[in-house]
């Protein structure tokens, strides 16, 4: 059935921009049609020096055709149109980007960046919060805006091919980033990467750098590519030995006259030494390949540690036991921490030094831990605070079920796809961080919780929740679903007047759209409401 429209008051093309010829080239508006059917738009190699503003405000202003024709079918009604989630401008001569880009918050690819004649980034790149990939390579970047940091869902960011000379640290704070490519700049020193627990390729090759500490790899678990060819690194750290998750090693055409040992115990496919002044290893040794330099490496282990036990004597000054307990945290701030040790277990003498000590918080995050230790239950009636982040966990155990004082858990950056019902015990846990598990469902026992206030699930895939039953939960105000497999949410999940925190960014559901998420939890939830059938 055809619509009719209501003559409007006002210009409906106001703010709608017809590109002039001196502006250079328009986007033809069967493009732009196509686009707010597809969600996609390909302006790559058009010559322009600007992006048009009907490209920005393309889900913002009524299209020209609105003008032309006054009833629509099932497929003309641009009032239903699709939100842009791809853009594609690369190859053409762009000098700038306007502030308007945050008119489209939805994007999740701007590829098109690159090949252009960019000398800056807009801090408002920062409000496109969806974004998963961002191309700004071959263009003539000398910095990256700070604000870079907060597009939370960013996956891939490649600055190839630019004139950056630094790396603002706050790239270190992009927890979903997973591939960085920084090639071809004038890069001298990096920055630390603390929170890029998921970064698995980092390319940095033909730059200047002089150095690689401890401090710019600890952090890099999850690294399977590591590209440093063509600096001008003189020294391999020890360190890098503990990324075991490593693949590929590239530190060609360096000044690397020694490695250590170390990399022997990595299980890499491929590792490029050639360009160096190696004095420890021989030509012929390299020429082998990858194998042979690890096996070399091993044997080389083996030889210091027979030197080691055959020269020195044993002493009654090594104090193991000390050495791994920081009495100080533990008397002083009643924490027992043994964090980011990549230990696959907790020693016995960690928990004995607890013993005739009140102890409120644990801290075994960043490790290898592949269960729960049976003594944390020997702490069960002070502790309060459990952090068991970036481990292996791939089942929770009772022991943990029997702190029943515990009011803040977390277990990102595990292994986890449910929980057990006897969580149900935990009748003050408030805050839980299940963030970057493995979860298909909204585990059935956190409903069970009444004092839950924080539930973060994000980066899962889960796939749906029970509004009914998250209505009960009176006391949670905070509910983090983003980055999961939701193809719908509930209308009901309105109804959950309760929650002054509802993030649902990066889920495949197609309502609510993007502009009614970026108002807030409040217009959400009334959204949610109103599409409650009668």
């Amino acid at each position: 059935m055809s619509r009719q429209l209501r003559t409007p008051r006002f210009d409906p093309r106001a703010g709608f921009h017809t590109e002039s010829k001196d502006r250079g080239p328009s986007v033809p508006q069967g493009l732009l049609k196509a686009a707010r059917s597809s969600g996609q738009l390909n302006l790559a190699g058009r010559n322009l020096g600007e992006v048009p503003q009907c490209v920005w405000r393309i889900n913002v202003d009524i299209p020209e055709e609105a003008n032309q024709n006054l009833s629509f079918n099932s497929t003309e009604r641009w009032w239903e149109q699709t939100d842009l989630t791809k853009l594609i401008i690369s190859s053409n001569k762009l000098q700038s980007l306007s502030d308007d880009l945050r008119l489209l918050p939805a994007l999740t690819v701007l590829d098109d960046l690159s090949s252009n004649r960019l000398a800056t980034v807009p801090a408002d790149f920062a409000l496109l919060s969806s974004l998963l990939r961002l191309n700004l390579s071959s263009n003539q970047l000398k910095n990256l805006p700070a604000e870079i940091s907060k597009m939370k869902r960013l996956k891939h960011l490649d600055c190839d091919a630019n004139l950056l000379e630094t790396v603002p640290p706050d790239v270190g704070s992009m927890e979903s980033l997973e591939l960085l490519y920084l090639r071809r700049n004038k890069l001298q020193v990096l920055p630390e990467f603390p929170s890029c627990r998921q970064l698995k390729e980092l390319h940095l090759a033909e730059n200047q750098i002089e150095t690689l500490g401890a401090e710019h790899l600890q952090h890099l678990q999850a690294i399977l590519v590591l590209d440093l060819r063509g600096n001008k690194l003189r020294s391999v750290p020890e360190e890098m030995a503990l990324l075991q998750s490593l693949e590929r090693l590239d530190l060609s055409n360096n000044d690397i006259s020694s490695l250590p040992c170390s990399l022997g115990n990595l299980h890499l496919k491929f590792l490029a030494l050639e360009g160096n002044p190696l004095r420890t290893i021989r030509r012929e040794i390299i020429a082998k390949g990858t194998q042979e330099v690890l096996k070399y490496l091993r044997s080389k282990i083996k030889d210091d540690r027979t030197n080691q036990n055959d020269s020195v004597p044993e002493t009654a000054m090594t104090l193991p036991s000390e050495a791994k307990v920081n009495i100080h945290a533990i008397v002083t701030l009643k924490l027992l921490d043994y964090s980011d040790k990549q230990a696959t277990l907790i020693p016995d003498d960690i928990f004995d030094a607890t013993k005739n000590t009140v102890i409120t918080s644990i801290n075994f995050s960043k490790n290898q831990l592949c269960e729960i230790p049976q003594r944390i239950v020997e702490l069960k009636e002070t502790v309060l605070d459990v952090n068991f982040s970036f481990n292996k966990l791939s089942f929770i155990s009772h022991e943990l079920c029997l702190l029943q004082r515990l009011t803040f858990l977390d277990l990102r950056n595990n292994f986890l796809s449910s929980l057990p019902e006897e969580m149900a015990s935990l009748t003050k846990l408030q805050t839980i961080n299940l963030s970057f598990n493995r979860f298909k469902v909204f585990p059935v026992v956190l409903y069970l919780i009444s004092t839950l206030e924080a539930v973060l699930i994000s980066n899962n895939q889960v796939g749906s929740v029970d509004p009914q039953k998250m209505k009960l939960m009176e006391n949670l105000n905070t509910l983090d679903l983003q980055n999961n497999d939701l193809l719908q949410i509930p209308p009901e999940l309105g109804n959950c007047v309760q929650l002054r925190t509802l993030l649902l960014d990066g889920n495949p559901f197609r309502v609510p759209r993007a502009a009614i998420l970026m108002k807030g939890t409040a217009a959400v939830l009334e959204y949610l409401r109103d599409r409650i059938p009668a």
